[in-house]
């Protein structure tokens, strides 16, 4: 069983950003040798607090991510609507002519 050990704070922002940086905070924690649930609770204490610079800019990039998501999702959605409305559109043409030809060419 491991000692409690201390963190320097500038420690514990560098290894939150470097968690960042690499996007997985397991290998972080293998390469320093601290548990990886221990940085999640200081990535969560940043995120909380907004002390770590990269944790600010991850919360704005994220809103950016999901408004654009947002976006593309209404683009997305407004264009099925409107596929939908052109294939019933081509299903009654459709209709309307196969009607006309067995009206004109009785088998």
């Amino acid at each position: 069983m491991k000692k409690n050990r201390q963190y320097t704070d500038e420690l514990k922002e560098k290894i939150v950003q470097e968690c960042q940086e690499v996007g997985n905070v397991g290998v972080v924690a293998r390469r320093h040798d601290i548990s990886a649930n221990t940085i999640h609770t200081w990535i969560k204490k940043y995120r909380e607090r907004g002390t770590a610079k990269s944790m600010k800019k991850q919360s704005v990039s994220n809103a950016d991510a999901d408004q654009q998501t947002a976006q593309q999702l209404q683009k997305v959605s407004t264009e099925n609507d409107r596929l939908k409305r052109l294939v019933a559109e081509k299903e009654l043409e459709l209709a309307v002519l196969r009607e006309l030809r067995d009206r004109t060419n009785p088998k």
